[in-house]
């Protein structure tokens, strides 16, 4: 038997076999997995749309996430221009009775009563006066009933269009009082006897369904707020709407570095407004103690 030598080199990789049977056809010649295909693509092409900059002269330098770190209480600087709002009095709260049950909250019982509709008007053209959407703006209300009706009364009175509210579905919920649910607002005065001694202490729980959150869980859910909205706009205005005051009194306090037991020095009144500027604390609002900074919260001694 002869046998010849080629010159022609192999191929780098073996070639598969050709189907003799017309039954193996099919097997051989697969569809394309549109999945694998996406995926490929858009790993050969992410070099090319993650530059840091548009006018940076290397385009393929630090992609535009990484410039941002995590958000973190006090923060360094803010990249956003933040209104606080609390919505006006609700129907419950005309009744003098505690509702924070999170299941409640897009009932009509939860929604603005009369005198909570006035309050919140005057809220929305006091954001008119304060030019907080002169360039346009986001409105980021609860969808606590009360609080995304707000929402709408703003926009209306500042010309912006529904789709630019944008409702939160958990980060806004008014704070859980736990077994102070349906008790006179009144009482709500134990809870902030238990907050100025630590915001770790929570409400007596309730089997209800409704929460028990400390200052140090309500902290938590705002300061997740603030890092959506730190990463998802730039340099833009957003008008946070809260059912409730402890949220914002809360989350100003995590912002300015206010020791979180003296948050009820910045409470909110139904229909308030208030700038948020990181560097300061209202004077109207500071607490009686001239030691009131906090450099790590919920961390405060």
């Amino acid at each position: 038997m002869l046998t010849f030598a080629s010159n022609t080199t192999s191929p780098p990789y073996p070639s598969l076999p050709r189907p003799t049977n017309p039954k193996d056809v099919a097997k051989f010649f697969r569809p394309i997995d549109r999945r694998h295909l996406l995926t490929s693509l858009g790993i050969s092409i992410t070099p090319f749309i993650t530059s840091s900059h548009p006018n940076s002269p290397n385009p393929f330098s630090t992609p535009i996430a990484a410039a941002r770190g995590l958000f973190q209480m006090p923060p360094f600087r803010l990249s956003n221009r933040y209104f606080l709002v609390r919505a006006g009095e609700s129907e419950f709260e005309s009744l003098g009775i505690i509702n924070t049950n999170p299941v409640a909250k897009t009932s009509v019982d939860s929604g603005l009563s009369e005198k909570g509709k006035k309050q919140t008007a005057r809220a929305a053209l006091m954001l008119k006066a304060m030019g907080a959407c002169e360039r346009n703006c986001w409105i980021w209300p609860s969808i606590t009933q009360r609080a995304y009706q707000a929402a709408e009364i703003i926009a209306a009175a500042n010309g912006v269009s529904r789709s630019y509210i944008v409702p939160e579905y958990s980060f806004l919920d008014a704070r859980g009082l736990g077994a102070y649910e349906g008790k006179n607002l009144e009482s709500i005065s134990e809870v902030y006897e238990s907050d100025s001694l630590s915001p770790n202490i929570k409400p007596p729980p309730i089997d209800d369904g409704t929460p028990n959150e400390s200052v140090a869980d309500v902290f938590v859910r705002v300061t997740q707020l603030m890092s959506i909205l730190e990463t998802q706009y730039s340099e833009d205005t957003v008008i946070i709407v809260s059912p409730d005051s402890d949220n914002l009194t809360i989350l100003q306090a995590g912002l300015v570095g206010l020791d979180l037991r003296r948050h009820r020095d910045l409470s909110f009144g139904p229909g308030e407004v208030r700038f948020v500027d990181p560097s300061s604390i209202p004077t109207y609002k500071q607490p009686a103690s001239a030691v009131y900074k906090c450099l790590n919260p919920p961390s405060c001694s």
